[in-house]
């Protein structure tokens, strides 16, 4: 029995971590927390039969406490729905994975603790670890070809292009019309103005997508490049550009909106197999993170609700940033010890459920483009692995991946006032640029590209 038990429990607990993304469909509901605490009880009640009520002190007394904590964090939501760090608003149903991360973990712990009561689990131990390490490693981190090392080329004739569109779209944004965001609802619809403007000038018949959130219109921009063969199949690349309060949002998401408009100029006159869709989105910062406001989650939504069928996204998140000193490059635990310390690649990240589209994508960039890149598919509770559009897509089943600086992990000026268009590195955003353009066009089956 204590064999059976233990590889439920492992097999619950990596289901967790596998598919962790369904808590953000529930933003005020502990879905692992309560399906764990199902387990450790029915666990209780394998272990001990008749004699469960007697077991105050190893069942009953953790179970209260772990009921105690999801259902006050449930409450405090309610009570407090949006807190106050540094002079900002952010939802308070932000913090919740957290915890339903670290209550199933405390859960499995505490049972593994009762099935192995007596028993020595050390040559247990001994196995599992490092073959969990390893599986980790190999489903994680490795990716294929290798990142670019050594000095960079000088820029192409169409790179010093996307360079100049790139910096004139940043300036625009983070310089002329600044903090955007739904405190600022004039600067916000100026910017609106500026992309549908930058995009109608482009060609593309430029479509405005309202939405109410918090007592207000807001609107996502979409442009649409018709698909061939698989034209029912969609590629989304997108990107926010709203701001947080108190910062002109340069790096964030100014980078990132400039990208898709650049992006959007480069892919005009293609012929993909499948549908891309270049697509601006509204309210990715707090108060409305990870809420029915936030912009991509409306888009997304509105997507399933149609049937489409979305087979990749990209989203496009603080992308102009680079240092080469060392020490510039820090990550969440635990993936520091696997990657450089230098602040000088491009990220590519998704989910579990993404590695397949995060290995493509790397594939393609390392194939094609001679500057230094790195990627990771990790659970999504690992901090930042879902904080931007890219993860309204998971909530779908839709493979997405974030393509981006690292941002609070690099970036000396987030989320700040010093986040201005002079932080910025235009000629390497403009390769990086240059770059996803020829993985957008892989996964979209424009020919002769990736091969």
């Amino acid at each position: 029995m204590r064999r059976g038990l233990t590889l439920a429990w492992v097999l619950a607990l990596a289901a967790s971590f596998h598919w962790w993304d369904v808590t953000l469909r529930f933003p005020r509901l502990l879905v692992w927390t309560w399906t764990f605490l199902g387990l450790f009880l029915g666990t209780a009640v394998a272990l001990f039969g008749r004699g469960l009520r007697a077991r105050r002190r190893e069942v009953w007394l953790p179970a209260a406490v772990w009921v105690a904590l999801a259902l006050g964090a449930d409450l405090a939501t309610v009570v407090f729905p949006a807190v106050s760090v540094e002079g900002r608003r952010v939802a308070a149903a932000v913090w919740l994975p957290l915890l339903d991360l670290v209550l199933p973990i405390w859960m499995t712990a505490r049972a593994l603790a009762i099935v192995w009561a007596g028993a020595s689990v050390w040559p247990f131990a001994l196995v599992a670890v490092p073959a969990l390490a390893v599986g980790a490693w190999s489903l994680m981190i490795r990716m294929p070809g290798r990142s670019h090392a050594g000095p960079l080329q000088p820029l192409t004739v169409e790179e010093e292009t996307i360079r100049r569109d790139l910096e004139t779209h940043v300036r625009t944004l983070a310089g002329t019309i600044g903090e955007r965001h739904y405190a600022r609802p004039a600067a916000l619809a100026r910017a609106v103005a500026y992309l549908q403007d930058a995009l109608a000038r482009l060609g593309y018949e430029v479509t405005a997508q309202p939405f109410a959130a918090g007592g207000q219109t807001f609107h996502n921009l979409e442009v649409v490049i018709p698909g061939g063969s698989r034209a029912d199949e969609i590629v989304v690349v997108g990107g926010h550009y709203d701001t947080v309060e108190g910062s002109p949002g340069a790096d964030d998401n100014g980078s990132g909106s400039a990208a898709v408009v650049a992006l959007a100029r480069l892919l005009a006159r293609d012929r993909p197999a499948r549908t891309v869709r270049c697509v601006l989105f509204a309210n990715e910062e707090p108060p409305f993170f990870e809420s029915g406001g936030m912009g991509s989650r409306v888009y997304a939504a509105q997507a399933a609700r149609r049937g489409d069928r979305i087979v990749a996204m990209f989203a496009l998140e603080t992308i102009g940033y680079y240092s080469d000193r060392s020490g510039t490059q820090q990550y969440p635990f635990p993936l520091g010890p696997f990657y450089p310390d230098r602040g000088d690649f491009i990220g590519f990240v998704g989910n579990l459920q993404s590695a397949p589209l995060v290995r493509r994508s790397i594939r393609v960039f390392r194939g094609t483009t001679a500057f230094p890149s790195e990627g990771v598919a990790a659970p999504a509770w690992i901090p930042g692995i879902s904080l931007s559009d890219h993860a309204s897509f998971w909530l779908h089943g839709w493979r997405a991946i974030m393509i981006s600086d690292t941002a609070p992990f690099r970036y000396p000026y987030y989320h700040s006032a010093l986040d201005t268009p002079d932080k910025l590195d235009y000629a390497r955003l403009a390769r990086v640029v240059a770059g996803v353009a020829r993985v957008v066009r892989d996964v979209a089956g424009v020919a002769g590209v990736g091969q």
